[in-house]
């Protein structure tokens, strides 16, 4: 994939420019992906657990999901990013008797705690609509099979609403990538780090131009992959 880009940008774009630059765009774009990937599979297992909490009737589960899902969507994500960066790293004698300050220090860490955290939020939300999506004889059949809760819910419940959730789960995943832009205002060198890396170097605008380029790339390949999972998910259902 990376030589299929170089190739691509060097047809386009200033040589020299994309001979200083073009390695660290790629090395930048690698960061990218593997920021959003971790986050969001990270937030999915995190948004599941919160969405039964939120539709628990235990008040003591369901009211501190229902804090944790209104903070998060509430407020924005950049503020979010500071609070964790700038905010947990002024603290460094706590994180350092407790053996964390790696991880405090670290931009990177910081950029993943708080995708992680917020793409939880909006997961947890678009589990709790599937799983309400479900019709309740589903679970009163489970029911009259002597099904427990848990292999009800991870073998009857779960997979029908995941078939639901998928559309909603993949605009967020889309959604994750153009936000992971913001990681470059803590020192990440992600797709959009690099850019202002090279802007600050050569000012040269085209920088910002394939960066967006790159960003349109992967939200293209993705849809298209979650696309075809719809529909092979889909045509099976109705068969």
């Amino acid at each position: 994939m990376n030589e299929f880009v170089m190739n691509m940008l060097s047809h386009v774009m200033d040589q020299d420019l994309l001979e200083r630059y073009g390695p660290r765009m790629m090395d930048g774009l690698v960061i990218t992906l593997k920021l959003v990937a971790v986050s969001f599979v990270l937030g999915m297992a995190l948004g599941l657990l919160l969405a039964i909490g939120r539709m628990s009737k235990n008040k003591w589960v369901q009211y501190p999901c229902r804090a944790y899902i209104y903070f998060f969507r509430g407020s924005p994500l950049l503020a979010q990013l500071f609070l964790l960066y700038y905010g947990l790293g002024s603290f460094r004698p706590f994180w350092q008797d407790i053996g964390l300050w790696w991880f405090v220090r670290d931009a990177w860490y910081c950029a993943l705690l708080a995708f992680t955290l917020n793409t939880a939020a909006y997961q947890a939300e678009i589990f709790r609509g599937s799983l309400m999506a479900i019709p309740k004889g589903q679970y009163e059949a489970c029911q009259a099979l002597g099904l427990g809760p848990a292999t009800a819910m991870l073998r009857v419940i779960l997979p029908q609403s995941m078939l639901v959730a998928i559309g909603p789960l993949g605009n967020e995943l889309i959604l994750m990538i153009k936000a992971s832009a913001i990681a470059s205002l803590v020192t990440v060198y992600d797709v959009m780090g690099v850019a202002r890396l090279a802007f600050s170097r050569s000012f040269n605008f085209e920088v910002y131009l394939w960066a967006a380029v790159l960003y349109l790339i992967i939200v293209e390949i993705i849809r298209r992959v979650l696309k075809r999972i719809e529909s092979r998910l889909s045509r099976h259902v109705v068969n």
